[in-house]
């Protein structure tokens, strides 16, 4: 197939590029630079929120697109997810528009709000974070606007993602920072709070096989389906990578909006990885 990727130069979607590539996907990368894509990659330079009705085939009318284009995506209570919103909203309408078949987007755990326990494809949302609020807002608007249109919409829920710890910004990439600075003590919550994580290549390669069928839409967790606590996750992290660096355990207290246990429920994915 033809896939656009946008946000294809970004921690994930370089994972996603290189998934599609490797599957013998022929793939159109958008973004702002191209510094950490092979050079074979097609790359489109064309603004894709100017809301040009035409995007789709001044693109180059692609078979599936792969929406991972998203701004301050770390910060999680900047103006730019409101502000942005729109700007997503009118840019996949264009492409469904002009006939795009498959369509899949990045979600996020934050659409959720604070929840105990598993998360389904029912779990009602209740967003604590602007960045939460603008993606359940688009959520919402693509699943009443794709109903009536042959375009298979997948809305693909993440998790806590680790890997390529050089080029995320999670608490992974802090402690390999504070290890080969020198640190002795990385100072930590009780680590008790249970997460979903998933390697960063395993959710790409959940990302390509979901986008690329119709049989199961809508909401997908893309996820482990399995709760780990913070603390043995970080401590197998720091034993892997043969760090001395040691958890300073109770320097920061845990959050109150963080929930002691939530995870995705992974039976939609595992189908159509099988």
């Amino acid at each position: 197939m033809k896939i656009l990727v946008t946000g294809a130069n970004g921690f994930i979607g370089t994972h996603v590029v290189n998934e599609a590539l490797s599957l013998g996907h022929e793939v159109i990368a958008a973004d702002f630079s191209f510094n950490n894509l092979k050079p074979s990659v097609k790359k489109c330079e064309i603004n894709l929120f100017n809301a040009e009705p035409d995007i789709f085939q001044k693109i180059g009318a692609p078979e599936v697109c792969i929406h991972l284009a998203w701004r301050q995506g770390f910060v999680h209570n900047s103006k730019a997810h409101m502000e942005d919103l729109s700007k997503h909203v009118t840019f996949l309408q264009n492409m469904i528009d002009g006939g795009l078949k498959y369509l899949s987007v990045m979600g996020t755990m934050h659409e959720i709000g604070y929840w105990e326990g598993k998360i389904d494809e029912k779990t009602p949302c209740n967003p604590l974070s602007q960045y939460g609020i603008a993606k359940n807002a688009l959520r919402e608007s693509l699943l009443l606007y794709a109903k009536d249109t042959a375009c298979a919409l997948h809305w693909l829920r993440a998790y806590y993602i680790t890997g390529d710890e050089h080029r995320s910004n999670n608490i992974f990439s802090k402690i390999m920072q504070a290890a080969e600075n020198g640190q002795n003590k990385f100072p930590f919550t009780s680590g008790k709070n249970k997460y979903d994580f998933i390697e960063v290549d395993e959710l790409a390669k959940m990302i390509v096989l979901a986008s690329i069928q119709r049989e199961i839409n809508g909401i997908i967790n893309v996820c482990s389906g399995k709760p780990i606590s913070l603390a043995e996750k970080v401590e197998n992290f720091i034993r892997e990578k043969n760090y001395t660096i040691k958890l300073d355990y109770g320097a920061f207290p845990d959050r109150d909006y963080d929930s002691p246990i939530v995870y995705g429920d992974d039976s939609k994915i595992r189908m159509i990885m099988q």
